[in-house]
């Protein structure tokens, strides 16, 4: 009897789970049904940002780019777009990326306003010439709004602004085989030869918002399955306006290549 009872049981559960799963199927097919019905349209996105942060254009204390590394930077998007009219050829979308920014490079400067740490942990400020190593990496929640416009039933264009909200940030790198002159280029020097650096870290100096524009592709290979391209520009610089160690701008400027699911 406990056998049977057990089997009874488990039977029922079954039954209730399947018969769940097919209402919250039905109700889910119901609402993108309904909202297709009304011009709106969703999709979630996966994929990779590559670029990095620059001055534009290169200012002339910049002699040399000896390397260039973009990381492994990537995104996770929703999108809602909003389409008008009959036709349905123009629209509005609405999205919210989780992100990540960076990269590394090795240049060769000459006057290079930094800041440095010293042997006994002291600030030098002045003006470096000779090797500077940096990363960057940025995690920051973006809000992009775009107008939308379908060339056909595959392919969309998106245009418009983003703003950023950084959550965490990383600028910091280290200098070597130079000099620096200490608060302006006529001041003492200060040597680094042989396998001697001197780090720096201007990571509390960063911006928490940052925007910008972005453009874009979307093409929708299969019936769910879409590729898309954006460029994504800065508008503003990564450092807050107060900052005055690097005299120039360095705006952020990436390309997000992805892979989305469409409802």
């Amino acid at each position: 009897m406990m056998k049977k009872g057990l089997a009874y049981f488990f039977a029922c559960v079954g039954a209730i789970a399947v018969h769940t799963a097919a209402v919250a199927q039905e109700d889910y097919t119901i609402g993108i049904r309904r909202s297709a019905s009304v011009g709106l349209e969703y999709e979630i996105r996966a994929g990779i940002n590559i670029g990095g942060t620059s001055p534009l254009p290169l200012p002339v204390e910049i002699r040399q780019i000896g390397s260039y590394s973009p990381t492994f930077c990537s995104s996770i998007e929703g999108n809602a777009v909003k389409w008008f009219g009959e036709r349905r050829k123009w629209g509005m979308l609405l999205g919210l990326r989780i992100e990540t920014k960076g990269m590394e490079t090795d240049a060769r400067v000459k006057n290079y306003r930094m800041e440095i740490v010293g042997d006994g942990g002291e600030r030098i400020k002045g003006n470096w010439t000779g090797g500077v190593r940096t990363k960057y990496r940025g995690t920051m929640f973006t809000v992009p709004v775009a107008a939308t416009y379908r060339i056909n039933k595959r392919l969309r264009l998106d245009c418009g602004p983003y703003i950023s909200f950084a959550t965490d940030g990383d600028f910091s790198g280290h200098v070597y085989e130079g000099y620096l002159r200490e608060n302006d280029p006529t001041g003492d020097k200060v040597v680094f030869e042989d396998d001697r650096i001197a780090t720096y870290d201007f990571s509390d100096d960063l911006r928490t918002v940052q925007y910008g524009l972005q453009a874009g592709i979307n093409w929708k290979a299969f019936k769910h399955l879409t590729v898309s391209g954006s460029l994504l520009w800065g508008l503003n610089g990564i450092f807050k306006k107060d900052f005055d160690t690097v005299t120039f701008t360095m705006y952020p400027v990436y390309m997000n290549i992805g892979f989305g699911y469409a409802f």
